[in-house]
């Protein structure tokens, strides 16, 4: 897991569920985009891992093995790839490492939506402290992490992330409004403009380009020049 090929395939497998990046990325300097894209494919592992389908055990093993390996990271010691370029940083890596076990818990129904952003503010505090240091800059806020995070949980997991309170009775259209109303509800707690460094800002835009038409029942059509525009004003701030 230590060669370059390894590093490699963790940062493409993010730039492949990401591919408006390959637009956006020249709004972040050169020297940086190692850095950005390693730490983005390590949040996208966790977001993986709370977004995981069928048994649980699996990622929850995983989940253990990451906290040994943030808390190595403190040290200066990593094996995963995306430790060679993360873990010289000065971070608060255990910090984030004691955080980890709040994805269990997130993974189930929340009451509503305010519960389910709530259900993560532990997680994304820590990831907003982590971040500061990684990518320079002011620290995201952690309610607008959240509402990204859970962004990408309904793209994932679909009608299993919605809340309890927008449940309505059963069926494809019901399942369908009710996700739809999860999304408008999301955004409705994500500002288009956000808090944080420039990629992070960059990748926020990104994020809720795919959520908005999702809260209009429409399907999701990014244009270059849309993406261009959006994520030019977003590294602007």
């Amino acid at each position: 897991m230590s060669t370059p090929s390894a590093l490699d395939s963790f940062l493409d497998k993010w730039r492949q569920r990401w591919p408006e990046w390959a637009v956006a990325e020249v709004f972040v300097p050169q020297a940086e985009r190692g850095r950005v894209l390693a730490w983005f494919a390590l949040l996208q592992e966790f977001d993986d891992i709370l977004n995981i389908a069928g048994d649980p055990l699996p990622a929850d093993a995983k989940l253990g093995w990451w906290a040994t390996e943030l808390a190595d990271w403190a040290g200066h010691r990593s094996r995963h790839p995306l430790g060679r370029m993360l873990e010289p940083l000065p971070a608060p890596w255990e910090r984030l490492a004691a955080a980890l076990p709040d994805l269990v818990a997130a993974r189930a129904r929340a009451a509503d939506p305010q519960a389910a952003l709530a259900a993560l503010q532990g997680y994304t505090a820590a990831v907003a402290e982590v971040e500061a240091v990684v990518l320079g800059g002011p620290a995201a806020r952690p309610q607008q992490l959240a509402a990204q995070v859970l962004a990408s949980r309904l793209a994932e997991v679909g009608q299993a992330a919605v809340p309890l309170s927008l449940l309505g009775g059963e069926g494809t259209a019901e399942a369908e409004r009710a996700q739809r109303q999860w999304a408008a509800a999301l955004l409705q707690d994500w500002p288009a403009r956000v808090a944080g460094a420039a990629p992070r800002r960059i990748w926020a835009v990104l994020a809720r380009g795919r959520l908005r038409p999702q809260a209009a029942g429409r399907r999701a059509q990014a244009h270059p020049l849309r993406i261009l525009w959006d994520s030019w004003r977003a590294a602007r701030g």
